[in-house]
């Protein structure tokens, strides 16, 4: 039996009656970050933002996914006001952020990959630090009731699981793009990335009907 946030959830899932106008300032928004860094022949940021967001996707399918094999809630999701709900722990507005929030994170990388901040690694310290403030604006959505966890080891009192899986991976993943040595090998990698994501979309969503 579904928890009632996941009923609630579920209730609006994919239904476009919820739709509202100021999704589409945001989608200009982050069209405008993707085209500013495409002008500025900045191709490390573009593809570690789309790398970023590939991770949140992944993310997002699996927790579908634990939905439909326990019938009871997925790990986190999102039943609060929306535009859309594309999965039960996916709405517009946090796909739209995702999508422009790994081309800001890199921005704060020091240009030297091998220098250390604190005597860590400066691509594992920002990702630290990172994944530590998303964390951070988990709860507070939490606290406000846009996100809700049904789970006692993923909650308030555990933080660990939201910070190792649900967030360091995102920088790890990206930073790393960011650092492959040419643009080619960025984009097979995302590519790579976003197909396995598309793929998992198609069998799990629109075949099986799962997420």
């Amino acid at each position: 039996m579904p928890t009632p946030a996941a009923q609630e959830a579920l209730g609006i899932l994919r239904d476009g009656s919820q739709f509202q106008w100021y999704v589409i300032p945001l989608l200009a928004f982050v069209t405008y970050v993707y085209a500013h860094e495409v002008e500025a022949g900045n191709w490390k940021a573009v593809f570690a933002g789309l790398a970023f967001w590939g991770m949140d996707w992944f993310n997002e399918i699996w927790n579908g996914l634990v939905l439909h094999f326990t019938g009871h809630a997925p790990v986190w999701g999102a039943p609060g006001r929306t535009a859309y709900l594309i999965l039960i722990g996916l709405n517009i507005e946090i796909c739209l952020m995702f999508a422009v929030a790994g081309v800001v994170f890199v921005k704060l990388l020091p240009r030297d990959r091998t220098s250390r901040i604190l005597g860590v690694p400066n691509r594992l310290f920002v990702a630290l630090v990172g994944s530590a403030f998303c964390v951070l604006v988990e709860f507070l959505l939490n606290a406000t009731g846009a996100l809700t966890w049904d789970y006692a080891w993923w909650n308030r009192g555990a933080p660990w699981l939201i910070f190792l899986v649900g967030y360091l991976p995102f920088f790890l993943v990206a930073f790393r793009v960011h650092d492959l040595p040419s643009p080619r090998r960025q984009a097979w990698v995302v590519a790579a990335l976003l197909g396995f994501d598309v793929a998992c979309l198609v069998v799990f969503g629109t075949v099986l009907g799962w997420i």
